[in-house]
């Protein structure tokens, strides 16, 4: 069945985020997708792959985690969504202030961009300022128009928001530096993330909040990916550092819809009301922020984080593969085409043609082949549920797959690809 012009003709772009988009995956990716289980994906004609896609990093644990899943039902069944806050709500906010070092206060909400967006605010109302500091190698941080408005696809934004956010470069502190001496008192924030594809190098983050703290701009570390996989206590707890304000997401309840902002007590409480004549902030204020069921789960799945010590899993696990894949390189001539490296609980590859050059081509070509082959790979997520039989199912399939690559490099990539090669996300044009 032609799912997808079913999915275009309902939902904008196919699908509810761009991620998910049939132009990040080749033509044989399954277009719909029925159910997860572990580390396992079903497709509508019930055939499986084993991914490594797992919800856009949002699952750690695996699909249909019995123990997590028991947890969110337990919470529907209590009634999911009350008039007044719920004892999950404030176990969960204590929750959150318990494992992070630097959260005093939390809020709740739906999805990563609104809590990065309720930082920002937060930050500029503190600090009276407008404009924002961002990180220009990390990808995304808001679909609102303070962060879109300064991507190469700002059409709908305003032209104030383009003109007050702008970009430094990561493990570059004097670029950051020339951007607050160009713009004096003119920063409300610094968004960046602890890490993605590399460490940071040493004291860049840390001098990333002493210039903050010396400008009086506040620091906020967006954590939706590294936060509940770098570290249970988040990527701030791993690289020494104490920011302002911290945003949670993606992995904190295993695939349910959660985020959070965090972080002072006098920056977070300008969206109180107990002051009584104080100016508020209308910070977030949603019916489902606190829903309940998922606030069972990010309970539940930080107790099995902990317990089976999932972190150090994710670790080991992306150890094997890294080793896996250099071997393999090795094995196939393509050491010098595909590249595999990043932090060991979130790596990454890419693919490279023969002048060293980043090619969506190869890449596509190679996901294509890990797909025929069983395996979904469109990036590289792990969970707890990535085991020793599943790298096993991974090493064959790229075994199969680097084949086609090696044909592919020696012959011309014409008559390799069933389709159009990958496109970027953020892209002016489509």
């Amino acid at each position: 069945m032609d799912y997808q012009n079913r999915l275009l003709r309902a939902i904008p772009g196919g699908a509810h985020t761009y991620s998910r988009g049939f132009d990040q995956f080749p033509a044989n990716a399954p277009q719909i997708l029925e159910r997860g289980k572990g580390a396992y994906v079903y497709d509508s004609s019930g055939r499986r792959f084993l991914d490594y896609g797992m919800a856009l990093r949002a699952v750690t644990v695996g699909y249909a985690e019995d123990e997590i899943d028991n947890a969110a039902i337990e919470e529907i069944r209590r009634g999911n969504n009350l008039t007044r806050p719920s004892m999950i709500e404030l176990q969960a906010a204590e929750k959150v202030i318990e494992l992070i070092d630097s959260v005093e206060m939390v809020k709740f909400t739906k999805n990563g961009s609104t809590a990065v967006t309720g930082a920002v605010k937060l930050a500029r109302a503190f600090t009276g300022r407008d404009f924002v500091a961002r990180c220009a190698e990390h990808p995304f941080f808001s679909f609102d128009d303070w962060f879109i408005g300064s991507t190469v696809i700002p059409r709908g934004t305003t032209a104030e928001n383009r003109v007050q956010t702008k970009s430094f470069h990561y493990n570059d502190l004097e670029s950051l530096k020339n951007l607050v001496g160009e713009f004096p008192n003119k920063f409300a924030c610094v968004v960046l993330e602890a890490a993605t594809t590399e460490d940071p190098a040493p004291g860049f983050l840390q001098g990333v909040q002493k210039l903050c703290h010396q400008n009086g701009i506040v620091f906020i570390l967006d954590e939706m990916i590294t936060g509940f996989r770098w570290d249970l206590k988040g990527a701030q707890h791993k690289y020494g550092i104490k920011p302002d304000l911290s945003t949670f997401g993606k992995a904190m309840a295993n695939g349910y819809s959660l985020a959070c902002v965090g972080g002072r007590r006098d920056i977070m409480q300008l969206g109180s009301i107990e002051f009584e004549g104080a100016e508020r902030v209308f910070l977030l204020s949603s019916t489902h922020g606190a829903e309940m069921s998922s606030l069972g789960a990010f309970v539940a799945t930080t107790n099995y984080l902990e317990k089976n010590q999932v972190v150090e899993h994710m670790y080991k696990y992306g150890a094997d593969l890294k080793q896996l894949f250099a071997t393999l390189s090795i094995d196939h001539g393509l050491e010098s085409n595909f590249v595999f490296g990043g932090v060991e609980c979130s790596p990454y590859f890419q693919l490279l043609d023969s002048s060293g050059t980043i090619s969506l081509q190869l890449r596509t070509l190679f996901v294509q082949a890990m797909i025929s082959n069983g395996v979904l790979m469109p990036w590289i997520a792990l969970c707890h549920r990535h085991g020793v039989a599943e790298l096993e199912i991974t090493q064959e399939a790229a075994d199969k797959a680097f084949r086609v690559i090696r044909k592919a490099i020696d012959e011309g990539i014409d008559g390799f690809l069933e389709g159009p090669p990958i496109k970027p996300v953020f892209r002016k044009f489509n």
